[in-house]
């Protein structure tokens, strides 16, 4: 784990059992420390660490691809644009809005897909054992440095949402909060939720609704530079659900910002 000291690599793979949950992302075979890099035990093939952040992305594609140069970009100053959005709207933070519809159980094993600058992490338990995976090495880099300054605790991973490097069955609570609008292949990456959800795990996934996406179009030079003369539709994913999931759910929520769609892994 990351802490208010720096630890090596092998420190922040071993601690607790953190190294026995990982797993190559395309094989599923397990990985093992070698030297400093991680090294799938069947096939050989390495993955490098850097500034102790696992890197689990080769070549990145489609939509994926456009996204993570645009965070890349932005990251510096992401989360004063962010303060400075809400102290500008006078608007409560939205995590509130579904922060609450996690299901933390105590020492709960916690897996958040997009991490971004790990700003979530903030309104949870500090009792849990968190992870978090993001395609952009800048946000990552960014989400390391507000560890340091929280004094918070988080095993942190470059990786896409459709190829998670981790056994199945590893977590009591999977989540996702801004991204999946634009993802590759949606689909694959709610799957990969599943897959890595323990049975009876409530899965929620939150992004913008289309008029969210139109309104920071309209108000934020920097997407106009980066997507050009328009943005792709978004909706929320309720039919790339599988049918045998439980408890399904979506809703807007926010003032209708963002949407929040739920389901329970059988």
């Amino acid at each position: 784990m990351l802490s208010s000291r720096r630890r090596t690599v092998v420190d922040y793979l071993m601690e607790d059992y953190a190294l026995s949950l990982l797993c190559d992302p395309d094989t599923r075979f397990a990985l093992e420390m070698s030297g400093t890099n991680l090294r799938n035990t069947a096939t050989g093939r390495i993955y490098p660490i850097r500034d102790g952040i696992p890197l689990f992305v080769s070549t990145v594609t489609g939509s994926n691809l456009k996204y993570q140069t645009l965070y890349d970009r932005i990251a510096p100053g992401y989360d004063f644009a962010e303060r400075l959005y809400h102290w500008f709207t006078r608007k409560p933070n939205y995590r509130l809005d579904f922060i609450g519809e996690l299901e933390l159980k105590p020492n709960a094993v916690v897996l958040e897909t997009s991490v971004g600058t790990g700003a979530n992490l903030r309104f949870l338990p500090r009792d849990i054992d968190f992870y978090g995976i993001d395609i952009s090495w800048g946000m990552l880099k960014k989400c390391q440095r507000n560890l340091l300054k929280w004094k918070r605790t988080a095993h942190i991973f470059q990786a896409e949402a459709e190829r998670l490097p981790f056994k199945v069955e590893a977590f009591d609570c999977v989540y996702h909060v801004g991204g999946i609008n634009f993802f590759t292949d949606k689909l694959r990456a709610i799957k990969e939720m599943i897959w890595v959800a323990k049975p009876g795990t409530k899965i929620v996934i939150v992004d913008e609704t289309e008029r969210t996406i139109r309104e920071n179009y309209q108000r934020t030079p920097v997407v106009r530079k980066s997507y050009g003369p328009g943005t792709e539709s978004v909706r929320c994913p309720v039919d790339l659900v599988p049918p045998e999931m439980k408890d399904l759910s979506a809703k807007e929520i926010c003032g209708g910002k963002l949407y929040c769609l739920t389901f329970r892994k059988p």
